[in-house]
């Protein structure tokens, strides 16, 4: 028990030493925003109880934003018609029109960039790296779970080659002792590097549920297990902002 613990202690103060000179992601919030699409009659008639869907965009430029694509496909958006979303960036909000002006990727889950109608001014695109993750690099994340915005760390574990998640770049992300923080409204959350470029796109969180009777109790995985499955970014590559 004693090696193992030297061990984590050792990886945490290296990892520390290495996020030292990383760019703070608190300076790319206005990069970064909650997405949400409350439905129509219609739809909430086909959908009982379901009022809308949220979850979490960031900006390629004034009039593109990329997000996952279950989440633009979860608020029944159009590649064709524009529907109206809010978009809020810390506690500011605003309604615009858009629409899907791409789908990319190949198996599983892709990522969604959106048209935005109009642009929208005050916002910074994020660059994209499409150079490969390296085991153990330092990353970070900025995301809207629950309509809120926080802030996650971490780091790459490696890049699925086969099964289930083939394809996808697995990381583990925490905020202090909170393996939870990239939760429900986190799809679609940029995963940046030590310089702020988009690596790879938040796409779901690893999650056992324990049902007790009427109490229901989600684990995340243990520490030093990734807890987060994302879309790697290449699959964007010759998008404007791509270095």
């Amino acid at each position: 028990m004693q090696p193992r613990l030297l061990s984590i202690l050792m990886l945490v103060v290296l990892s520390s030493r290495v996020e030292a000179g990383c760019i703070d992601p608190a300076t790319l919030v206005e990069s970064t925003a909650s997405i949400t699409r409350y439905f129509d009659d219609e739809e909430k008639r086909a959908l009982p109880g379901v009022l809308g869907m949220s979850g979490t965009s960031w900006f390629l430029s004034p009039t593109s934003m990329v997000t996952v694509e279950h989440v633009a496909t979860s608020m029944r958006l159009s590649d064709r018609t524009w529907k109206q979303v809010g978009i809020r960036r810390g506690e500011a909000e605003q309604q615009v029109s858009v629409r899907v002006q791409h789908v990319v990727g190949a198996d599983g889950e892709k990522i969604a960039v959106l048209e935005l109608q109009t642009a929208l001014s005050g916002m910074r695109g994020l660059q994209l790296r499409m150079q490969p993750l390296v085991p153990e690099e330092p990353l970070a994340s900025l995301a809207y779970p629950d309509d809120r915005l926080r802030i996650a760390g971490g780091r790459f574990v490696q890049y699925a080659g086969d099964g289930r998640f083939a394809g996808t770049a697995l990381l583990e992300m925490y905020d202090g002792d909170d393996r939870l923080v990239l939760d429900y409204g986190s799809s679609g959350a940029p995963v940046l590097d030590c310089a702020g470029r988009v690596v790879a796109v938040v796409n779901k969180l690893f999650v056992t549920t324990i049902q007790f009777m009427s109490q229901v109790t989600r684990i995340p995985t243990a520490w030093g297990n990734p807890n987060v499955v994302s879309v790697p970014i290449q699959v964007l590559k010759g998008f404007s902002s791509v270095e």
